[in-house]
């Protein structure tokens, strides 16, 4: 098990065809695309085709794959079509063996174990209070409005609990480290369900939950039987916090394919090779609008709506929408339902780096796949 280390998560604040060109900058030319490679190789779950043979524009993945190579901290890009893999390619000296930091990726893990643990019975339902699971700090307690969270606001980020990185007191505490106890010591900035603010605290409080309430000893050990063993995934890593609970926001180290076989999950409505990991409703659920204009800063022309589920994003670009598990550095999980894709992105986790610039590399990764799902075409019919 690794130590917990001090860090910060969350940011602040392809195309031709496609319509990429709106990124900046002059599209590619005949000669480039032509050879842009992409070729993947099948891997567990998914066997390799072709974007002809899933029915997408050749040049349109060409492009999006040649954007990427002019990214400055990318590492991978992963296109699944119709469940199979058309197109994968690694960047700046990485390969298909790292495994790394997911950043905020990880909240999408742990809504999912949420989920499970409630189909399961470890959890009663989304309105069981938070303090059911914290009574050695009931007494501890001044505020009275935090016996009233429930684990559905916790899921929506309706809890009250505030966006840490918006003051330097917050920043100080994501660097030194969460635990338990600062269910007693973070002030609420509103009252709990009466709005949204982009919460790691929250998202760390759900995993301790299903730690607790499933009165298991370590979450990745029962993440690793209900969760990662159907999807063929073991975590290089995963960060703990001072008290020993793993990290609900963040410091999951897992690698692109793996990811690739989590948003194919919840595409498939929660299931792996017929067998149900995800209820499917908590899938539907979890990618319910429950918060409308959700983030904070522009991220781009086609990266619209931001709206936010159950530790999941809803964006609209272009005809499309599309749910997204995000993390600090533009790593991204994106499905597409009406197209029945899946698009994988890995990056520098930025670990540590807040301001402009790591922002600015946010931001080109998150519309390089934003910019490519708004190019493709609307399925026929809708």
């Amino acid at each position: 098990m690794r130590a917990r280390a001090p860090i910060v998560v969350a940011a602040t604040a392809a195309a031709g065809v496609l319509g990429l060109a709106a990124c900046g900058g002059g599209g590619p030319s005949a000669q480039e695309l032509a050879a842009v490679e992409y070729a993947p190789e099948a891997f567990d779950g998914f066997e390799a085709s072709t974007p002809e043979a899933e029915g997408l524009v050749p040049d349109a993945v060409a492009e999006v794959f040649w954007r990427a190579g002019e990214l400055e901290s990318i590492h991978s890009l992963t296109v699944i079509a119709n469940g199979r893999v058309v197109a994968q390619d690694y960047f700046n000296g990485t390969g298909p063996e790292l495994s790394q930091n997911v950043q905020s990726v990880t909240k999408s893990y742990t809504g999912a174990l949420v989920g499970i643990a409630i189909e399961q019975g470890c959890i009663d339902g989304l309105d069981q209070p938070m303090m059911d699971f914290f009574p050695e700090l009931a007494a501890r307690v001044e505020d009275p409005r935090k016996f009233d969270i429930t684990i559905r606001q916790l899921l929506q980020m309706r809890a009250g609990y505030p966006w840490l990185e918006a003051s330097a007191e917050g920043v100080e505490l994501l660097f030194h480290g969460f635990a338990p106890s600062n269910i007693v010591d973070v002030p609420l900035a509103r009252d709990p369900g009466t709005g949204w603010d982009y919460s790691n605290l929250s998202s760390h409080f759900l995993a301790t939950i299903v730690t607790r309430a499933c009165e298991v000893e370590d979450l990745q050990d029962f993440a690793q039987e209900h969760l990662f063993d159907p999807l063929a995934t073991t975590p290089s890593d995963w960060t703990t916090d001072w008290e020993g609970y793993r990290l609900g926001y963040t410091e999951l180290f897992v690698t692109a394919r793996e990811m690739a076989r989590f948003g194919q999950m919840y595409l498939d409505g929660g299931a792996v090779d017929g067998e149900q990991v995800v209820p499917t409703a908590w899938v539907e659920q979890s990618w319910t609008p429950y918060t409308e204009g959700a983030w904070y800063y522009k991220v781009g022309d086609n990266f619209d709506r931001t709206a936010y589920g159950y530790q999941w994003w809803i964006i609209d670009a272009g005809p499309h929408t599309y749910f997204l598990a995000w993390g600090h550095g533009g790593q991204q999980i994106a499905v597409l339902p009406e197209l029945d894709m899946v698009v994988v992105v890995t990056a520098d986790p930025l670990r540590g780096q807040l301001g402009d610039k790591p922002w600015a590399l946010e931001k080109a990764n998150l519309n390089l796949v934003a910019d490519f799902i708004a190019g493709l075409p609307a399925k026929e019919g809708t």
